[in-house]
């Protein structure tokens, strides 16, 4: 049996109902008690509230509390992870999953950077676009084809064939105009901003000065980073992190570097199973498994033990 990487969902993924299977465990009543006190309202309760789940600054600190608390449902049935890896936000649950960051320090970390964010959503409005049957030639192509002096960069190097631009909105328009065509799709993201861009620089900013008071501990398990797709360090989590808010998504080199380390399984915590489909391009022979609930984290611990066969997604 190969190893097993936890994935940490990305915002976009949430669903109302995300984590709340998992109450009523110690350890996962203590992720939302956490959350709610850094971050200054029910988080469990936002969990369950399409409303809450609508607000660009409640939605982030949410859906990183069900990724924490599935990875704890995993841990309290005996499930050892290998490595654990994000999208985007998801890296944000991955340094507490791996150890870098206590509760108080991650919620007030997603707090302080879906705030950030959010404000420079309204002020430096921008949207984002997934190409289907994309690489980085064709998309390199397009950008120099219709940016026309406006921001537009990929953003997301979400999977084989799947790649997504971000920018000023008039722009990301046209890309998604020029790409559409035989074996090629286009699907306007619904964000409020144009996230992984220079457009977020403001936030990023923000970001690194709060990062100033934040201390990162070394990881127990080796957490494959954004930016770079290797293993995060406790020296250099701050400016990855600040990075991380201008800088494409590197999921798909996560996923490689991954199963260079051995990985052939992988369990997504948060919400639904977007990182499972993702991985399944990248890793067609690996094994997935959406965790949305106890019963969930229980098969899983049952396949690693090799008792009885995972349900995997496929």
């Amino acid at each position: 049996m190969g190893k097993l990487a936890i994935l940490c969902s990305g915002q976009g993924s949430q669903k109302p109902g995300m984590g709340t299977s998992f109450r009523d465990d110690a350890s996962v009543d203590e992720v939302f008690e956490a959350a709610s006190d850094m971050c200054g309202f029910d988080v469990f309760a936002a969990c369950g509230s399409e409303t809450a789940l609508s607000d660009a600054s409640k939605v982030q600190p949410a859906l990183c509390a069900a990724s924490i608390a599935a990875a704890r449902a995993l841990a309290s049935e005996g499930v050892v992870a290998d490595a654990v890896a994000g999208f985007s936000l998801g890296q944000v649950a991955a340094l507490n999953v791996a150890g870098m960051l206590s509760l108080e320090d991650t919620f007030a970390l997603c707090a302080a950077r879906a705030n950030a964010m959010a404000a420079v959503a309204v002020h430096a409005p921008g949207a984002m676009c997934a190409l289907m049957g994309a690489d980085e030639q064709s998309v390199a192509a397009l950008i120099a084809q219709v940016s026309q002096g406006a921001v537009l960069v990929a953003a997301n190097y979400n999977a084989p064939g799947q790649i997504v631009v971000s920018g000023e909105r008039d722009a990301v328009v046209r890309a998604a105009e020029a790409w559409r065509g035989p074996g090629r799709r286009a699907t306007m993201l619904a964000v409020a901003g144009a996230f992984h861009s220079p457009l977020m620089q403001d936030a990023a900013d923000e970001l690194a000065s709060f990062l100033k008071g934040v201390r990162f501990q070394e990881p127990r398990i080796p957490l494959i980073c954004n930016v770079d797709a290797r293993p995060l360090s406790a020296s250099d989590a701050a400016e990855h992190m600040v990075r991380q808010v201008v800088s494409p998504v590197l999921f798909d080199r996560s996923v490689a570097y991954l199963r260079e380390m051995g990985v052939d399984a992988y369990a997504e915590c948060g919400s639904g199973a977007v990182l499972c489909g993702l991985a399944r391009r990248a890793h067609e022979e690996s094994r997935r498994f959406a965790i949305g609930s106890k019963e969930d984290a229980c098969a899983l611990a049952h396949e690693r033990a090799g008792s009885l066969p995972g349900k995997d997604y496929q």
